[in-house]
């Protein structure tokens, strides 16, 4: 009986529990299955190109194809694998043998066994033509910059991931990911994945393209400027930048060394860094411009007014030594800034309130960000006068105790090209959907004005005679182009003081000064052999400028010259326009130099000296001709007389005195002599001028002077 109701009883369970499955709980079991066998596979939005303001491809995407192989899948023989791995072989660096070794080998996933992951394109075509189920490929988009290291540190980089991680990529990286589609798929027991007919399918959203401001040309001229620039002057670095004064648009940002956006691993964490934004420096004397705008805004200068420096171009302020790059001497305000005299430029600044002198640096930039759209911008760093100290005034109207980027010295230089109107700097004008519709435009912006347009105009001409021949931008000037700025040259603070050799030069201008159309900043990082930004900034300002009016038609006033046509006068340009003085060097001295710059030259005598030369010095060189030199022997007295004490004589006596031992004069004032250049003692060939200045009236200001003590702490503030 036990037995027989256990018989009738095993259907009636197994009726109850078909019950239980199909009707009771038949709706959340269909929905465990629904969950178990179907999938989603990503289907990969392509990410948003970046153009240049033409429409050239700064950054773009390929497809790269991975190719794995399901050798069980129906229809593939042993022959078959074989076959396919010879064909990928025959497109890539890998043997046969080690694919087939691959597949034998692979335990974990013998259905998916990946044999590239970036394949051939040629291999893919012939890959796909076979036709054949167990072929799997799978395509996906990588970044790709078609030229390279062109405006790298603007574009920035993604991870293998697709996410930016600098530059541009970062700061709209949401935008140009755009959105992921899916496509459902069907997933058996044994977790492979099949695609069934009618499954649904949500299309991907792609990424919206950029268009930037840059103009790719000029970005080019740009980078392969200041790469010249670093290797002529052995500097560190170089930083360049070029924007639009009327409008904020950022033309050209470049920094060398610098980095290939599509390997970017291969280069060191710091030539990754865009240091026009993203590093903070003591700006030198390209600060004077606010001590400029200040003092004449508040009335506190006369433009007729006459500056008396010290004879020995040295002043003791609050305890501290401020000195010139040379004695100057008597100068006009214009003067003041044109030759760049950093005692008479802290005497200006200490007239104006250090509250008022505070709030034209941060009306011209200073202290705070741009917020210009990219990553990692530092603010830079400006006192409140309530932390000052007694010489923070005027060390901080010459560019020291003040820490500003480089694109925030350049944006104070365009707010006064532009009138006194200071607008936002901005890389990126526009922004398109995949199909070019126009999704939003960046309008320029207008942040502040910074100074009256009345006060803007009376200083123009005075930063443009930065660049006459007796400014200290000499350099940075072309013919037929006006061009207002100013040079820098600023001690690095390093191991708390500025004991080093190692110098900032930098050269802020704009062009052309009474309609600009372009600003720039140069800044080398710590140059070799010539140290002073109007001669290594300066340059690389003027071969730039030069090359731009090449590219804009707007600026053909002055016939440009193509760049290959000039690629060895470069060389020569700046220090080196005008033939050097050879005369009384030795003949080992002047062969080094001109074999350091590949020049032509003939030597004819015997001796160790040189005793002639063609072209004489001072005359532009002729690069298609030799230089002749003639050597013989000189005394050492001959080579060099020494300049005698002309302090305390009379105009008319030291003249006397000069002209009798052969020298040139040049005189400055009238009256008894109280500074000459160069000092006595010094060694001066004949024929070259000594300049004398005639005694004038005493400072008279808070500045004190006292050239005899020696424990003094020297900071050097260069032009």
């Amino acid at each position: 009986m036990i037995l027989l109701v256990f018989i009738l009883f095993l259907p009636v369970a197994i009726a109850v529990q078909v019950l239980r499955i199909q009707i009771i709980d038949g709706r959340d079991f269909r929905s465990l299955w629904s969950e178990q066998t179907l999938d989603e596979l990503p289907i990969k939005a392509e990410r948003g190109q970046i153009v240049d303001r033409k429409g050239r491809l700064l950054a773009t995407n390929f497809v790269e194809t991975k190719v794995a192989i399901d050798p069980k899948a129906p229809g593939m023989t042993p022959d078959l694998v074989d076959s396919v791995a010879f064909k990928l072989a025959q497109y890539t660096q890998t043997s046969a043998s080690d694919y087939i070794q691959k597949i034998r080998s692979t335990i974990a996933s013998p259905r998916y066994v990946v044999l590239e992951r970036s394949a051939p394109v040629m291999a893919v075509d012939h890959l796909r033509s076979l036709n054949l189920r167990g072929i799997i490929l799978e395509e996906s988009y990588k970044r790709r910059y078609p030229f390279n290291e062109l405006s790298a540190h603007l574009l920035g980089f993604v991870n293998h991931n697709g996410f930016g991680m600098t530059g541009l990529e970062k700061t709209y990286d949401a935008m140009l990911r755009g959105r992921d589609g899916a496509q459902q798929v069907r997933r058996n027991r044994n977790g492979e994945i099949t695609a069934y007919v009618g499954a649904p399918q949500r299309l991907p959203e792609h990424g919206i393209t950029l268009e930037t401001t840059i103009d790719g040309n000029i970005q080019a001229i740009v980078e392969e400027e200041i790469r010249r620039g670093m290797k002529r002057w052995s500097a560190k670095g170089v930083t360049a930048i070029v924007m639009n004064p009327k409008s904020g648009e950022i033309v050209a940002m470049a920094n060398v060394p610098t980095f290939n956006p599509n390997a970017p691993a291969t280069s060191p964490t710091p030539a990754r860094r865009n240091r026009a934004i993203a590093d903070m420096i003591e700006p030198g004397s390209t600060f004077k411009l606010v001590t400029a705008i200040a003092a004449v805004e508040q009335r506190k200068v006369r433009f007729d007014e006459i500056f008396d420096t010290p004879e020995d171009g040295r002043q003791l302020v609050y305890g501290q030594m401020l000195r010139d790059h040379d004695p100057l001497g008597t100068l006009s305000f214009t003067e003041v800034f044109s030759k760049s005299s950093n005692i008479a430029t802290a005497e200006i600044a200490m007239r104006v309130e250090p509250r008022d002198f505070y709030q034209y640096a941060r009306a011209l930039g200073y202290g705070s960000p741009t917020h210009i759209d990219l990553p990692n911008e530092m603010p830079g760093r400006l006192q409140k006068p309530y932390e000052w100290s007694k010489v923070t005034l005027p060390w901080m109207s010459i560019g020291y105790e003040v820490q500003a980027t480089p694109l925030q010295v350049l944006q104070s230089y365009a707010a006064f090209a532009n009138g006194g109107e200071m607008m936002k700097p901005f890389v990126v004008k526009r922004s398109l959907d995949w199909n070019g519709k126009v999704i939003n435009e960046t309008t320029p912006t207008r942040i502040r004005q910074v100074a009256q347009p009345e006060t803007i105009q009376k200083l123009l001409p005075v930063f443009e005679d930065v660049l006459a021949d007796s400014g200290t931008a000499e350099q940075a000037a072309i013919e037929g182009l006006q061009i207002a700025g100013k040079t820098g040259t600023a001690q690095k603070y390093t191991n708390g003081g500025y004991g080093t050799s190692n110098y900032y030069a930098s050269f802020a201008g704009f062009f052309p000064s009474r309609d600009p159309m372009y600003a720039m900043m140069i800044l080398v990082d710590e140059p070799r052999g010539v140290i002073y930004g109007g001669w290594t900034a300066g340059t690389i300002f003027r071969h730039i400028a030069e090359r731009i009016r090449g590219v804009d038609r707007a600026l053909d006033k002055v016939p440009f010259i193509p760049q290959e046509d000039t690629l060895r006068r470069q060389v020569f340009e700046g220090a080196l326009a005008i033939t050097p003085d050879f005369v009384g060097q030795t003949r080992e001295e002047a062969e080094r130099f001109l074999r350091d710059l590949d020049l032509s030259f003939d030597i004819g005598g015997k001796g160790d000296r040189i005793l002639r030369q063609e072209p004489v010095a001072g005359q532009r060189m002729n690069l298609d001709q030799p230089m002749k030199l003639w050597v013989g022997s000189m005394n050492a007295s001959e080579v060099a007389l020494e300049v005698p004490e002309l302090r305390g004589l009379s105009m008319k006596q030291a003249t006397n005195t000069l002209m009798a031992s052969g020298f040139e004069v040049q005189k400055v004032g009238s009256g008894t002599i109280y500074a000459q250049f160069p000092l006595p003692g010094e060694r001066l060939r004949t024929g070259y001028a000594v300049t004398i200045r005639g005694k004038t009236r005493d400072l008279g200001t808070s500045i004190q002077s006292d050239r005899s003590s020696a424990m003094i702490q020297t900071v050097g503030g260069l032009p």
